[in-house]
């Protein structure tokens, strides 16, 4: 089935912006990302592989657990992320800088 290409622009995106989180080690994989959400593994690669309609909540996920842009993520347009990235083994008050900072005093 031939999607319009809006569709295949947004659902690009999306696994662009999955693509990213994993290589900025924030997601583990697309297998993570289904667990996660409850959503069929093989249909969600079916939907990577010939670009198909993704669904709508999908957007949603990224957009309010991860910080991608929505704007981004249906237009194209501005950064992929809309806050600037830290990654988790570097947060302020992670469990690793804590341990490091209780046994320097």
């Amino acid at each position: 089935m031939n999607e319009p290409k809006e569709c295949t622009d947004i659902t690009r995106r999306f696994f662009e912006a999955l693509d990213m989180l994993k290589a900025q080690k924030r997601m583990r994989g697309m297998q993570s990302f289904t667990r996660e959400y409850g959503e069929n593994y093989w249909n969600f690669c079916t939907c990577r592989k010939e670009f198909q309609r993704i669904k709508q909540e999908w957007l949603t996920y990224l957009v309010r657990d991860y910080d991608v842009s929505a704007e981004w993520l249906l237009t194209g347009e501005g950064g992929m992320f809309t806050k600037k990235i830290i990654p988790r083994s570097t947060y302020p008050y992670s469990q690793r800088q804590k341990k490091s900072q209780n046994d320097t005093d």
